[in-house]
């Protein structure tokens, strides 16, 4: 078993009604806190009114109100936390555009727990890539 942290903050979104279920199940078992909800435009209100409340972000991209590409897109802009697509679709070009929206995974539904449990690996590296990034800017 892989050592990972605990308590990492995921927010799922997802609109089927029987996946965020499922994840959020699998996330709690690696000792990570899950907020779910059924909307991307719901999501991006949550992700704004808590500022710092999540460490990562894992969306479907096929939603009714926003696809999770649009969302990434927003989430990038605005909070600059890891997002995670995930879609039972693993055609090439939705994955491409994906890596084009900056998505740091794509994960094919359904997924495995071996996947999820390695989700804190994202964060870790965004957090770092931060860091050297300030640290590039005060040396200049």
């Amino acid at each position: 078993m892989n050592v990972f942290p605990t308590g990492l903050r995921v927010l799922v979104v997802d609109d089927d009604p029987t996946w965020p279920k499922i994840i959020e199940k699998m996330l709690k078992e690696c000792a990570y806190e899950v907020t779910t909800c059924g909307l991307a435009i719901e999501a991006l209100s949550m992700l704004r009114e808590r500022k710092d409340g999540f460490d990562m972000v894992i969306s479907d991209v096929n939603m009714p109100d926003m696809d999770g590409f649009k969302l990434l897109e927003h989430v990038g802009l605005e909070m600059d936390l890891p997002v995670i697509t995930t879609s039972v679709d693993g055609e090439s070009s939705r994955i491409l555009r994906g890596i084009q929206h900056e998505a740091c995974d794509y994960l094919l539904k359904p997924t495995r727990m071996k996947e999820l449990r390695n989700v804190w690996q994202h964060v870790y590296r965004k957090k770092i890539n931060a860091v050297s990034y300030v640290q590039e800017e005060d040396n200049l």
